[in-house]
């Protein structure tokens, strides 16, 4: 008797690792200065400077970047009201699912205080 052959899973965990960038401009057509990768599962890793920090924002907000700005709300925010737009995007996989994000700040502070530790790179 032939017996059916079960596969194990190669991970617990649903895969969760992205590319971040970050160009100076209004849209994804304009050339990334800054690129860097994120994996957070089985643990925060990458060339990300913050990786664990990154990967707890995102878990706060499971995973949706239009959120990110509400981890920092009630926090005390000094930018100045400059036009100098910077374009993040973040594509790859979060939690199994497909994530193709992408969002203009109005200048580089706004960026990093509404885009939480995941978009300071």
């Amino acid at each position: 008797m032939a017996g059916t052959a079960h596969s194990e899973p190669s991970s617990l965990y649903a895969p969760s690792a992205l590319v971040l960038t970050s160009a100076h401009g209004e849209s994804v057509a304009a050339t990334p200065q800054r690129a860097v990768t994120l994996t957070c599962a089985p643990t925060a890793t990458g060339t990300h400077p913050a990786p664990k920090d990154a990967c707890a924002a995102l878990a706060q907000v499971k995973g949706d970047f239009s959120e990110l700005a509400e981890t920092t709300r009630g926090e005390p925010r000094f930018c100045t009201r400059q036009y100098d737009p910077v374009t993040v995007t973040a594509q790859g996989v979060w939690q199994g699912k497909r994530v193709n994000y992408e969002h203009t700040f109005s200048n580089e502070c706004i960026k990093n205080s509404e885009g939480s530790s995941v978009f300071e790179f």
